[in-house]
């Protein structure tokens, strides 16, 4: 570094090297196009006609009612979309974070999922289960042990089919798809026993 603090040493270099600008352009054609493949996220909005953002969860959706999942539907997303992917979590579970329900490879022609959604009645062949930490394959409802929590229903936009099978966990489910998100959106709701 100190051969380029003194300009006549770092004058001398470059001519020496043929010239400077050269190098630096080579070294920018040759980082530019990494930095212009890195995907942009489109922020995608996610509803529910069973309850909405930041409120409360209605009973029937819990493990104190009927523990049936929530009516979801998304918009938003880049047209450029094969999958997507759903991850229903709560960090304030004892756990840290407990995952009530997960989906994959969601045709990118379903944006909804009404009420009582069961993967075991196969609607669209394509769409598959991971499992929750209750080892189910199906939604598991909220049911914290004492306060307030916070569950959040996440979709994401794929620019592919995830190639898993059935039951994988959500750890892995976000592992698969580390660079093929395109956009993704959620929705949040709240629950106290």
């Amino acid at each position: 570094m100190e051969y380029f603090q003194d300009k006549t040493r770092r004058k001398k270099f470059f001519q020496k090297s043929g010239s400077g600008y050269f190098l630096v352009f080579v070294l920018a054609f040759i980082c530019l196009p990494a930095v212009s493949q890195q995907k942009k996220h489109t922020a995608m909005i996610v509803e529910s006609k069973s309850f909405k953002h930041e409120e409360f969860i209605p009973q029937k959706y819990t493990c104190d009612g009927a523990n049936i999942s929530p009516d979801l539907e998304w918009s938003g997303f880049s047209g450029n979309t094969k999958s997507f992917a759903l991850i229903c979590n709560d960090p304030d579970a004892p756990s840290g974070n407990w995952i009530h329900w997960v989906l994959f490879n969601i045709p990118a022609h379903v944006n909804h999922l009404g009420e009582h959604f069961l993967i075991r009645n196969r609607p669209v062949p394509e769409m598959t289960a991971g499992v929750n930490d209750s080892r189910q394959l199906e939604y598991r409802g909220p049911c914290p042990p004492g306060g307030i929590h916070r569950y959040y229903f996440r979709i994401y936009a794929l620019d592919e089919f995830i190639k898993a099978k059935e039951g994988i966990t959500a750890l892995e489910l976000q592992s698969l798809m580390k660079g093929h998100i395109l956009g993704q959106g959620e929705i949040m709701g709240r629950y106290k026993r």
